[in-house]
């Protein structure tokens, strides 16, 4: 029986309209499936995508959105189709109309509705629409991230600072052996270098293309200080990627590098192989390193924890950013958030564009002693 593949592209493009990943292994293992049962049978296609696309519990609604709207009774809408979306913030000040309905009081509230921006920068991340993931991809852009500083180990002339001798008796000698003036040095701050671990397992495809986003903004601003690493079944470096002008160029670079994007999880093994290769012989020393991960590990916790107390040894500072810590009721209770915890300087909540701003803040901190 022949796939009609031109269809199916397009419902993989629904998917990621939807917020679901759609990873190139699980739309072959979702091609090679429908192979095998009735086209028409509109139940038996739904659990052929459903057992192979989704990787996640969250992925589900997602995915029963993206098969209603392409394989419904009405036509769904076009892909090139994108709801307008205004790039300006609005304030609304609605007026109560009074009991008569004749005029307005000047006495009665106004209702303030919060501008476009300002919602959407609150929002989760991991449950956005189409359209408001094309908002906030605007939005990453007008992020202004300062860095965090260090004093560098070389001395250059300065007006204040700390005696010179070296200048002072240069001077004195080209002056006919008379102190003319004292000449000072001081250190010159630099950018601190920051590091960042992206994980991109399953659990956390819906953040990945975000958080990627996110990264890429800091690496634009300082393509010297700063490295991106992302963590699943294996560590890729996407530092060299992520530094192309265009956001769009950037993540499909980035896309085609990491060849393990919703798989499984191995924090401490991507841990160890980047202290092994890049950590130890000076990544990561007096370095910012920020891990960005919900913390389901499946492999040893107890190599996650050495690993850990070994970067924390090397670093100025570690950051844990978990997307689930800024939801109600939440608990470190995860594996792997259990055995990081005790080598951690902070853990963050990183669901949203403002969380996001405000690990910017954390990582100009100083280390607690």
């Amino acid at each position: 029986m022949a796939t009609p593949l031109p269809g199916f592209a397009g419902f993989a493009t629904a998917l990621r309209a939807a917020g679901l990943p759609a990873a190139p292994q699980r739309l072959d293992a979702f091609l090679g499936a429908v192979e095998h049962v009735e086209l028409a049978d509109r139940e038996l296609l739904y659990w052929a995508g459903r057992l192979t696309l989704c990787a996640d519990p969250d992925d589900l609604p997602r995915y029963d959105r993206a098969f209603a709207s392409w394989f419904g009774e009405e036509p769904p809408p076009g892909p090139r189709k994108r709801t307008p979306v205004p790039r300006r913030s609005r304030m609304a000040l609605l007026a109560e109309p009074g009991d008569d309905g004749e005029g307005e009081s000047d006495n009665e509230p106004l209702r303030v509705s919060a501008s476009t921006e300002e919602v959407l920068r609150h929002r989760d991340l991991g449950e956005l629409t189409a359209a408001e993931r094309e908002h906030l991809r605007e939005l990453f852009a007008t992020l202004s991230p300062v860095f965090p500083t260090r004093r560098s180990a070389r001395r250059r002339p300065s007006r204040r600072g700390e005696l010179d001798p070296a200048r002072t008796l240069r001077a004195m000698v080209a002056g006919g052996g008379e102190l003319v003036r004292l000449a000072r040095r001081s250190r010159k701050e630099q950018p601190r270098r920051v590091v960042l671990l992206i994980d991109v397992s399953g659990s956390m495809s819906p953040y990945a293309d975000a958080l990627l986003r996110f990264a890429h903004v800091l690496v634009r601003r300082a393509p010297r200080a700063v490295e991106v690493f992302t963590m699943g079944t294996r560590l890729t470096r996407v530092s060299r990627q992520l530094r192309q002008r265009d956001p769009e160029r950037a993540m499909l670079a980035a896309g085609h590098a990491v060849p393990d994007f919703a798989g499984g999880t191995r924090l401490g093994e991507g841990l160890r192989v980047f202290l092994d290769r890049w950590g130890r012989r000076g990544l990561a020393r007096r370095a910012v390193v920020v891990v960005f991960s919900d913390g389901w590990e499946r492999g040893d916790t107890t190599l996650l924890g050495d690993q850990l107390a070994a970067l924390r040894r090397l670093a100025h500072l570690v950051l844990w950013t978990n997307p689930h810590a800024g939801r109600a009721g939440y608990a470190p209770v995860q594996a792997g958030i259990v055995a990081a915890l005790p080598h951690l300087d902070g853990l963050l909540a990183g669901h949203s564009l403002d969380t996001l701003d405000r690990l910017l803040g954390r990582m100009r901190e100083k280390r607690d002693a």
